[in-house]
């Protein structure tokens, strides 16, 4: 197959890429590329990114948000991650066989003395264990397949990034998870790094690298970055896409009991209820009323608090409280 190179680690560039190439670059034959994501979360196009996320810990931690334009679930991405997009025309989209387009990964780590096989409806697996996930999407027929290859990834991490857990939780969920996937280093002999394995994979994907480069222009780059500025990388495309929900939580502090319930749509909050037997002496209607419309985020939220003289309301319930409960 032909290729790109693509040394981009933003996941907004990256994903816009994808995009890009599935809509717009068609080269006559089928062609791939192989890139890496900082750390990152990378949410399914149908998925509720609330939900899906630990907003705390990557916050702290740095770890970027991104929404993808293919289904499946979310994924977490680091350094120690390897990922694939193949490029390719389809006649007949009923067609469309997910085993055909990881053959050539499978194949390709067979060639390195991995046992690879592919497995259910988008995995692939060493030894009964995942070492990848793929997802597809397809315009104007042509067909983008892409997925995640674990080479070196941290479990832990990733647990904390895509569960929101209490922290009693995140030993056991991590050895779950561990127990479940594997990483393609531990495969291979003692030494081999994911540079070897990046250049090992595109050898021979690229047919002994006798197939030819395809070289973007300047042009295309800058639209592909246009892309990622105007829609991967805007809250809009990241939370605002997220269908309807309603969250609700709750908890005790020493200033009483304090229950939330929200409802979110399109990011923004369409309705939101405060219970408990805290001591306000304001009706706390007054803040539902002006939270109404704001997008369901922190900062957006707080902004709305900072208007107001909150032990009116909530009494000895600290506004950090209020937050946590919202947002954790």
């Amino acid at each position: 197959m032909r290729y790109l190179i693509n040394k981009s680690t933003n996941p907004y560039f990256n994903l816009a890429l994808d995009e890009y190439a599935m809509r717009y670059l068609d080269v006559g034959e089928d062609y791939f590329f192989l890139w890496q994501n900082e750390p990152s979360i990378i949410i399914g196009k149908n998925q509720n990114t609330l939900a899906e996320i630990n907003a705390d810990f990557i916050e702290q931690n740095q770890i970027k948000v991104a929404r993808r334009m293919s289904g499946g679930g979310a994924v977490y991405h680091d350094f120690g991650n390897l990922n694939f997009t193949i490029i390719t025309n389809i006649e007949d989209v009923s067609k469309v066989n997910f085993h055909k387009y990881v053959q050539p990964v499978i194949d390709a780590l067979k060639s390195m003395g991995v046992n690879a096989v592919a497995s259910g409806r988008n995995d692939i697996l060493i030894n009964e264990k995942k070492i990848s996930g793929n997802a597809q999407r397809q315009a104007n027929g042509r067909l983008m397949h892409h997925g995640t290859l674990m080479f070196d990834v941290d479990v832990d991490t990733m647990v904390r990034s895509l569960n929101v857990a209490d922290d009693k939780f995140i030993s056991k969920a991590a050895k779950s998870v561990a127990s479940r996937v594997s990483n393609v280093k531990d495969a291979l002999p003692v030494g081999n790094t994911l540079d070897d394995f990046w250049s090992k994979l595109h050898y021979y994907l690229s047919n002994e690298e006798k197939d030819k480069e395809i070289t973007l222009t300047h042009e295309q780059l800058n639209e592909v970055q246009a892309l990622a500025d105007i829609k991967y990388s805007t809250w809009d495309w990241i939370y605002g896409k997220t269908p309807e929900f309603t969250y609700q939580n709750g908890a005790r502090f020493a200033g009483g009991k304090i229950e939330v319930s929200v409802v979110v749509d399109n990011g923004y909050i369409e309705m939101i209820r405060f219970n408990g037997d805290y001591l306000g002496v304001n009706d706390v209607e007054e803040i539902e009323e002006a939270l109404k419309g704001q997008r369901f985020i922190k900062e957006d939220v707080e902004k709305i608090f900072n208007k107001y003289p909150f032990a009116s309301y909530f009494g000895t319930i600290t506004q950090e409280e209020v937050l946590s409960i919202l947002f954790n």
